[in-house]
């Protein structure tokens, strides 16, 4: 591009500062940005339930902003991994976060995800970095972990629901004297006995489902209460009350607000992805929406700010028991066939030291004492795998895979080369790990029942627009980055999404 002499000299004057201020100039910034992730939320969703959605919620979110409907996750779909790619723009090969929990062999024991453990930087720490005294970044969730995976390792401000359904804050909203008001007049204990009545149902309508309190277990309607609308209105109401009392978007700065809304997942886990009680509470969240959009706009009478909807993964249809795959079966099969093909002199060992869905980890230090090469010994304990019932895919360590195409690729930005062990196995489509003994189902599939998830960019800097190119939730980061004039994160892969733009000037 060729510069003219005028601006030339008024850049040199002014150094990097006045380049600043120039793309300002031609691009306003949002004075907030509202990231809404419902953790399980199908794309299909939108589609299924959209002659029951009302004119403000998700309809105002697609007729109005930039929707990418054909949004899909080219990895496992683990509510952490999920958040973590969401907000560092790259993959779990990259970013660390393989999955909920893996196996650490240095500990020799099961280590739960956790924002330390993420290896790359997210939108949110770049944003702060850009401007600490101006910038803030705020995050609520229903437990810390999710929250702070948004929010990222560097000073914010966390809300998360504790055991006995209170908000508790971490950082400088610790002591906000609002917020305990808050909790006083938000209290679970409204919800004990309350009956779940579907929308617009007739007066005298039975519940579909009553959130029953037991004083001997009550940590039983601390579930219900979180997977119910009761549960997920509170994130709302909080959110709203967030917005006034620390006056966001009315600052210097660029305000970041990222929520996990964990109730969708919450019910999800226990009913599957097709209950009546799960498309229930999505309506619940349209409704919900469409309060926080007039909110926002009561709020920031410039309407200057973006909010953008997505998901962390979907979620399998329905919960059928049939369709369970045992990790012990899986360990114990590998182990016996290992052992029958390399204990040659009768004695048996043990091969696998420890499997933790998807990943399997065999002993290094037996394969060594046996002179038995490890890449032979993954790739025939993959083909072991193969022959229990579910077992429909694996990839190695050595990046042997019995997939080629884009499944080779989901495999690979699923695979970390010390979290992921030796190798990384797949179910068939609808079988899900043994979860809860029976009830409820799993998730992280690399299937498109789960990797499928809604991308819609609403707002001042997105234009108004319907795409059916295919985007993936690494795009996110990068696209938010240029919107509020951030670099991008550290091992971010995707693209900004400049279709979603809107024209500049």
């Amino acid at each position: 591009m060729l510069v003219s002499r005028r601006r030339f000299t008024a850049l040199t004057a002014t150094g990097l500062a006045g380049i600043r201020s120039l793309a300002s100039a031609s691009r306003p910034r949002p004075k907030l940005i509202v990231l809404l992730i419902a953790e399980q939320f199908r794309s299909d969703y939108l589609d299924l339930l959209g002659n029951f959605l009302g004119n403000g919620g998700f309809r105002r979110l697609t007729d109005e902003g930039a929707y990418f409907p054909q949004c899909q996750m080219a990895s496992t779909t683990f509510t952490s991994g999920g958040l973590a790619t969401l907000s560092t723009g790259a993959y779990p090969q990259l970013h660390g976060i393989v999955a909920d929990s893996w196996y650490d062999r240095a500990a020799r024991k099961p280590v739960t995800a956790s924002v330390k453990a993420v290896e790359a930087t997210g939108f949110a720490e770049q944003l702060l970095a850009t401007d600490p005294a101006a910038n803030r970044i705020f995050a609520i969730a229903l437990d810390s972990r999710d929250a702070s995976m948004l929010a990222g390792p560097s000073p914010t401000d966390l809300l998360y629901m504790d055991a006995g359904g209170r908000f508790t804050a971490q950082g400088k909203l610790k002591d906000s004297p609002w917020l305990s008001v808050w909790n006083q007049s938000n209290s679970s204990d409204k919800a004990k006995n309350a009956p779940w009545v579907a929308l617009g149902a007739k007066r005298g309508a039975p519940p579909m489902r009553i959130l029953t309190f037991d004083e001997s277990r009550p940590e039983e309607f601390q579930h219900l209460y979180r997977a119910s609308p009761f549960g997920q209105a509170a994130q709302f109401s909080l959110l709203e009350e967030l917005l006034v009392q620390e006056r966001l978007g009315q600052g210097p700065g660029v305000d970041f607000l990222a929520v996990a809304l964990g109730s969708t997942a919450a019910l999800g886990y226990e009913v599957g992805g097709d209950s009546p009680l799960m498309r229930e509470l999505i309506l619940h969240l349209d409704r919900q929406i469409e309060t926080l959009l007039t909110a926002l706009d009561k709020h920031l009478v410039s309407k200057n700010f973006a909010l953008i909807f997505s998901s962390a993964h979907g979620a399998a249809r329905e919960t059928d028991v049939r369709r369970a795959v045992s990790g012990e079966t899986v360990a114990l099969t590998i182990d016996r066939a290992l052992s029958d093909r390399y204990d040659l002199s009768g004695r048996k060992n043990n091969y696998v030291e420890r499997y933790v869905y998807p990943f399997l980890y065999l002993r290094q230090d037996r394969l060594q004492k046996s002179y038995i090469d490890p890449r032979e010994a993954r790739l025939f304990a993959s083909q072991v795998a193969l022959r229990v019932p579910g077992v429909a895919g694996y990839h190695t360590a050595d990046g042997d895979c019995s997939h080629s195409g884009d499944w080779l690729r989901r495999f690979r930005n699923s695979f970390h080369a010390v979290r992921s062990g030796d190798v990384m196995l797949a179910y068939g489509p609808g079988y899900v790990e043994d979860y809860a003994g029976g009830r409820g189902i799993s998730y992280g599939s690399l299937y498109n029942y789960d990797a499928q998830v809604p991308l819609i960019l609403y707002g001042m800097p997105f234009t108004s627009d319907v795409f059916e190119t295919a985007v993936e939730p690494v795009d996110l980061a990068p696209t938010l980055a240029r919107v509020a004039g951030t670099a991008w994160p550290s091992s971010a892969t995707g693209r900004v999404l400049s279709e979603a733009l809107a024209p500049e000037g």
